[in-house]
Parts: C-alpha cells; structure tokens; sequence
C-alpha cells in the first residue's frame, strides 16, 4: 500500500511522504487562492469550495476567510452550511458534517493523530480518525474537537470547549473536557 492509501485506511503512515507532501502543498495553493479573494466574490468563493471540498450539500454554503484544511478532500459538508472565520480542519481522515450546522470563530477539527512518545513521535509515524457531526450543530467560538469524536444531532456545544469523547445527540455541552451539562 502507499502511504496514501494507509492514511486512508487509518493506518500508520509516514507523514512525510513525497505523494502526500505534494498533495498537502497542492491544497495550501488552493487555500491560499480561496483566503485571498473577496469577501464580495461569493461565486469565486463557491467554485473554489467545489474544487477543494470532498462533498458540499448545496450551494448555501459559507465558509468565511482565513480557512484552512490539509487535505480538502476528506471534508463533506451538509445543507445550509456555516463556517466562521479561522476555521481549520486537518482531514488526514474523514470529517462529515450534517446540514445545518454552524461553525463559531477559531474552531478547529483534528484527524492526525501522534504517538505521545517522543522517540516514536519524531519518526514521523502517525495515523488519523475520522470526525462526524450530525445534523442542526452549532460549535461554539475557539472549540477544539479532538480525533475520532462523533457529535450527535441536535447539540450546541459551548465555546471554548474541547471535545475529547463522543457526544450524544439533543444535547448542550460544554468544557475542558466538554461533557454534557443539559439534555434538550
């Protein structure tokens, strides 16, 4: 297998392989493309969001400047889709977003996973989990949602949370680590 495909697979892999180095450098062009246009240019916009993303449910669609992804790809979006500005997600794995959802300032979502020891950390070694939030989600300002979280439907997670486990559906959540606080 490539390390690609590895990565895919949610495996471990090298993480700086020529392929998926060349693939990370291709994004950053695409990325900055999109971060320098017009706020106003709401086509150019959409298109670029088209080329970069994996799935986009339709076109109502905002995802507000700067953005920042790796991989592009590995992202889907739903209906009616809202991002804040600084939002950054590393879709080493797959990120799947329900419709309706609304991403606060400063969110980030992570897939890349690392050894927390040092000696196998600095191979280069890593591997990814994929991210799922459901339908009608709204993700408070400067949350950090860790690898392979699911966030069910129907929940507000509070800002400045850090997502660490699964959170289940019709919900409210908040904290470091964000734990549920109220059940809708």
């Amino acid at each position: 297998m490539t390390e690609k495909e590895k990565m895919l697979a949610g495996m471990v892999y090298s993480a700086t392989d020529r392929e998926l180095l060349e693939d990370l450098n291709g994004v950053k062009e695409v990325i900055h493309r999109y971060n320098a246009l017009s706020p106003a240019d709401y086509e150019g916009r959409l298109g670029i969001l088209k080329e970069l993303l994996g799935y986009i449910g339709d076109d109502d669609i905002i995802i507000n400047q700067p953005f920042y992804c790796d991989y592009g790809k590995q992202i889907s979006v739903g209906k009616r889709f809202f991002a804040n500005f600084h939002f950054t997600v590393l879709d080493e794995a797959k990120v799947t977003i329900g419709d309706d959802c609304f991403i606060g300032p400063n969110v980030s979502i992570y897939t890349a996973c690392h050894s927390t020891d040092p000696i196998a950390r600095n191979t280069r070694q890593e591997w990814a989990e994929p991210v799922t939030i459901g339908d009608n989600v709204w993700i408070g300002g400067s949350t950090t949602i860790l690898p392979g979280v699911t966030i069910g439907d129907n929940v507000t997670i509070g800002a400045g949370s850090v997502v660490t486990k699964d959170i289940p559906s019709d919900v409210v959540a908040v904290g470091n680590p964000c734990k549920v606080i109220k059940k809708l």
